[in-house]
């Protein structure tokens, strides 16, 4: 493996750390969520799991075209996650503030792919990143329209 491609693995390793840790929030808060929002946030952090679960699929996979194994144990994720698990059971509207925070993060990780994938010339991890942000900034759009 390259030098160039090392990097670019190592922000996708961040980047997939991020989503499944957001994943597995966004599901215990979809498990967990009451109040008079309920449906909705129940619903909405439904559609937003169930896209997680489908993006970190693709994120391991581009790892692996890499050449690269992809971390998959929840040690391996702490290590590389920016967006920290949540053990309680906030209230709703707390969690759609820590949510629209975490959508952020991994935006963010999303951009260190972007970055990455043009040092080294890599033009499929830098299109993964591109469609992770724009994911990541609507959903984080749509959490924040519940709090105004």
């Amino acid at each position: 493996m390259t030098k160039d491609n090392k990097a670019v693995v190592e922000a996708l390793e961040g980047l997939l750390a991020d989503s499944y840790t957001l994943y597995l929030k966004t599901h215990n808060y979809h498990w967990n969520v009451t109040g008079p929002m309920f449906t909705t946030l129940h619903t909405l952090f439904e559609t937003q799991y169930t896209e997680l679960a489908l993006a970190v699929d693709e994120i391991a996979e581009r790892i692996r075209a890499l050449g690269a194994p992809a971390p998959g144990s929840y040690s391996q994720f702490m290590e590389r996650a920016k967006v920290k698990e949540d053990t309680t059971v906030p209230a709703a509207r707390e969690m759609i503030e820590i949510l629209g925070a975490d959508q952020v993060l991994v935006a963010d990780a999303a951009r260190r792919v972007v970055k990455a994938g043009e040092a080294a010339g890599d033009d499929a991890s830098v299109d993964l990143g591109v469609r992770r942000i724009d994911t990541h900034e609507k959903s984080a759009w749509m959490l924040r329209s519940h709090l105004e």
